[in-house]
C-alpha cells in the first residue's frame, strides 16, 4: 500500500444495489445460486479438462485458464457482496478496497486477452491444420497465457496505486457494490486528472489491441473458411469458433463502459446495472457456452461420471 496518502479515511461503506431489505434478502437468493453455478462450472471445467488426456489441447489449455480467470473474477467481488445483503452496515476496510479494486482490474484485462489468445488459436488451427501442433507448441501456448497474466497484474497494480494516491477526506461511500475506480474518483479530495487519464488511456488500449487482434483473427478464419469447398465443411469448420464469438460478444463493451467515460453520478449509477451482467453473468455461463456446444467436453464429461 502507498504511505503517501495522507488521509482519515480508514474504510468504505458500499452502497451495494439497492438499500430495500426484501430486495436484499430476494438477490441473497439470486446470487447465491449465480455463484454457487458459477464455482460449480468453472471448477468442473477445470478438473475436467486436467483429468481428460483428450482435451490436452492447446484450446482447451486456454479454456482451464480462462475458467480460472473466471472463478477469480467472480470470487473477488461475490462473498463480500452476499455477506453484505445480510448486514446492516456495508463496511471494508481501505486495505481491502486496494485489494479488490487491484484484483478487478488485473482479472478484466488478463481476461480480454486470453480471450485475444484463443482467436490466434482458432486461426492457426483453422488455416495451417497440418502445422498446428508445432505452430502451437507448448512454449507459445504458455506465452500466450502468462503475458496477460504479467500484463494485467502490472496494469491492475499502477491503476490501483494511482487512485490510492489521492486523499480521501470527505464522504467515505461508494455508490456500488464493490471497490470500483469511477465512483471513487468521485470522493476524492485531491486532483485525480492523472488517474483519469491513465484510467482512459489504459482502458483504451486494452480494449483496442486485444479487440483488433480478436478481430484480424476472424477476418482470416472467414478467409480460410471460404476456401473450404463443401458447405458442410464450411459450418463445421466455424462451429469450432462459436463458443469463443458468443464468450467475446458476452464479455466485450460492458467493463469500459465504466472506464472510456468522465466519472459522474449518473455514469456510475449506470455502470452498476452493467457491472451486474460481466461480473456475475458472463462468468457463469462460460463454462456452460463451452460444454453444452463442445462434443469432445461431453463425451469427456460422460466417461468422467461413468468412472
Amino acid at each position: 500500500m502507498p504511505t503517501t496518502n495522507h488521509t482519515e479515511v480508514t474504510e468504505f461503506i458500499l452502497l451495494g444495489l439497492t438499500e430495500d431489505p426484501e430486495l436484499q434478502n430476494i438477490l441473497f437468493i439470486v446470487f447465491l445460486v449465480i455463484y454457487i453455478i458459477t464455482l460449480t462450472g468453472n471448477m468442473g471445467m477445470i478438473m475436467l479438462i486436467h483429468n481428460s488426456p483428450r482435451l490436452h489441447t492447446p484450446m482447451y489449455f486456454f479454456l482451464s485458464h480462462l475458467s480460472f480467470v473466471d472463478f477469480c473474477y467472480s470470487s473477488n467481488i461475490t462473498p463480500q457482496m452476499l455477506v453484505h445483503f445480510l448486514s446492516e452496515r456495508k463496511v471494508i476496510s481501505y486495505e481491502g478496497c486496494f485489494t479488490q479494486c487491484l484484483s478487478f482490474i488485473a482479472l478484466v484485462i488478463t481476461e480480454f486477452y486470453i480471450l485475444a489468445s484463443m482467436a490466434i488459436d482458432r486461426y492457426v488451427a483453422i488455416s495451417s491444420p497440418l502445422h498446428y501442433s508445432s505452430k502451437m507448441n507448448h512454449s507459445v501456448c504458455l506465452c500466450l497465457v502468462i503475458v496477460p497474466y504479467v500484463y494485467g497484474f502490472l496494469n491492475g497494480l499502477s491503476q490501483s496505486l494511482l487512485t490510492f494516491h489521492l486523499s480521501f477526506c470527505g464522504s467515505n461511500e461508494i455508490n456500488h457494490f464493490y471497490c470500483a475506480d469511477p465512483p471513487l474518483l468521485l470522493l476524492a479530495c485531491s486532483n485525480a486528472y492523472v488517474k483519469k487519464l491513465a484510467m482512459f488511456i489504459v482502458a483504451g488500449l486494452t480494449l483496442s489491441s486485444s479487440l483488433f487482434t480478436i478481430l484480424c483473427s476472424y477476418v482470416f478464419i472467414l478467409a480460410a473458411i471460404l476456401r473450404i469447398q463443401s458447405a458442410e465443411g464450411r459450418c463445421k469448420t466455424f462451429s469450432t469458433c462459436a463458443s469463443h464469438l458468443i464468450a467475446v460478444i458476452l464479455f466485450y463493451g460492458t467493463p469500459f463502459c465504466m472506464y472510456l467515460r468522465p466519472p459522474s453520478e449518473q455514469s456510475v449509477e449506470e455502470s452498476k446495472t452493467i457491472a451486474v451482467f460481466y461480473t456475475f453473468v458472463s462468468p457463469m455461463l462460460n463454462p456452460l457456452i463451452y460444454s453444452l456446444r463442445n462434443k469432445d467436453v461431453i463425451e469427456s464429461m460422460n466417461k468422467m461420471f461413468q468412472k
